[in-house]
């Protein structure tokens, strides 16, 4: 029996910065960016749009009634909570009027939250062959303005259906894992901005990838030769590069070129749109998929996750016959075609006015947000949200 990604939905504001007009703004080299960091442009995030609303926006491109009645887990991954008890899940939840008889709660473990969401989903639905499950990865990237890290940031939601006969792809073989209690990234309750060293994570990142990779390999009996293609969380694209490059000796120079082109493909996305936190290695594999014109079914994929504080895994999925979808291809070009620009003075008023972490009643102005769902205000404590 295959069990595996059925659908996969993304979502993301329609506001975004170029990385050459920031660069220009903070006095850098606009190629210290394009090339050192490898992006392009940056989500911004409106304070109409957070996890919640997002993932709702990324789940009803992809769930139909059919999904509605046999969905009874949902697992929202996510470093970018909206309350420190209540989950996320909840609230999505009754957004998209979801089956009541449901398991729905919040995973956390920074990057990885979504990952652990989803070998949580497989095993379920292993055990129950006729359910599915709903896994999200949202988040907000936040270091601050004129921070090292301001390059990293970006946002949206990602959403995946678990089912078994998957369309898109099948989990194969057991994962790989290494965690360990290191301060490489990590953001105190009484912040919205995470704290960073920067230059410690990039070796970490890594370490642990190598670390899962020979792992993996090793349990079940695979070489770099046995994949099409490798996928990385990128926090920005030369994380992603910085991996490659740590595997790329195993290879003959025949098989490393076509996992570079491959790699290529897999960027598209997060090089328009910045960090994804739990969503961005799903970001990368959906890119990879809707991008890429060689990939066939059949073809092993490995996907490297990892969160700081720190976890890794690595494991590898199978491409179905019908993993290419070409209304999603269509979807999330229109998307990224159609944002608007916005100047590094708007993006910074927008940046300062993210919702603070303390009771405050706002009305948000939640009519020029052209999203489905969107948070409308706060009251008493309390998120009110809404749809269009």
């Amino acid at each position: 029996m295959k069990v595996g990604i059925d659908k996969i939905g993304f979502y993301s504001p329609d506001k975004y910065i170029d990385m050459v007009d920031l660069a220009n703004a903070r006095n850098e080299d606009p190629n210290k960016y394009l090339i050192g960091i490898g992006q392009k442009k940056q989500a911004v995030i409106p304070n109409t749009q957070d996890v919640v609303t997002m993932a709702a926006n990324a789940s009803q491109k992809i769930i139909n009634d059919d999904d509605k009645k046999s969905i009874d887990l949902i697992i929202f991954g996510t470093e970018t909570g909206v309350d420190n008890s209540k989950s996320a899940a909840i609230y999505l939840q009754n957004l998209l009027k979801l089956n009541a008889s449901a398991r729905a709660f919040e995973i956390k473990q920074a990057c990885y939250g979504a990952t652990a969401g989803l070998q949580m989903a497989k095993e379920y639905v292993t055990n129950h062959p006729n359910k599915k499950a709903l896994v999200i990865g949202a988040d907000v990237a936040r270091y601050g303005l004129n921070t090292p890290g301001e390059v990293t940031q970006g946002g949206g939601a990602i959403a995946m259906v678990v089912s078994t006969n998957p369309s898109i792809a099948s989990f194969d073989g057991e994962s790989a894992f290494h965690s360990d209690d290191i301060m490489d990234f990590w953001r105190p309750l009484y912040r919205t901005e995470a704290v960073v060293d920067g230059h410690y994570s990039n070796n970490v990142y890594v370490d642990f990838f190598k670390d899962t990779w020979d792992k993996y390999n090793q349990m079940n009996q695979l070489s770099v030769d046995d994949y099409k293609a490798l996928t990385f969380h990128l926090p920005y694209v030369k994380m992603g590069i910085k991996g490659l490059r740590a595997v790329l000796t195993e290879a003959s120079e025949s098989k490393q070129e076509e996992l570079k082109n491959e790699f290529n493909f897999s960027k598209i996305y997060s090089e328009n749109i910045g960090n994804l936190y739990t969503g961005s290695l799903y970001l990368s594999f959906l890119s990879l998929i809707n991008n890429s014109n060689d990939l066939q079914s059949g073809d092993r994929i490995g996907l490297f996750s990892y969160g700081s504080g720190a976890q890794g895994e690595f494991f590898s999925m199978k491409l179905e016959q019908n993993f290419k979808n070409n209304d999603s291809v269509e979807d999330i070009n229109s998307m990224l075609n159609n944002r608007e620009k916005l100047t590094i003075d708007e993006y910074e008023t927008m940046f300062n006015n993210w919702i603070p972490i303390k009771n405050v009643n706002m009305n948000l102005n939640w009519q020029s947000d052209d999203a489905e769902f969107f948070l409308k205000a706060l009251k008493d404590n309390q998120r009110i949200y809404d749809h269009k």
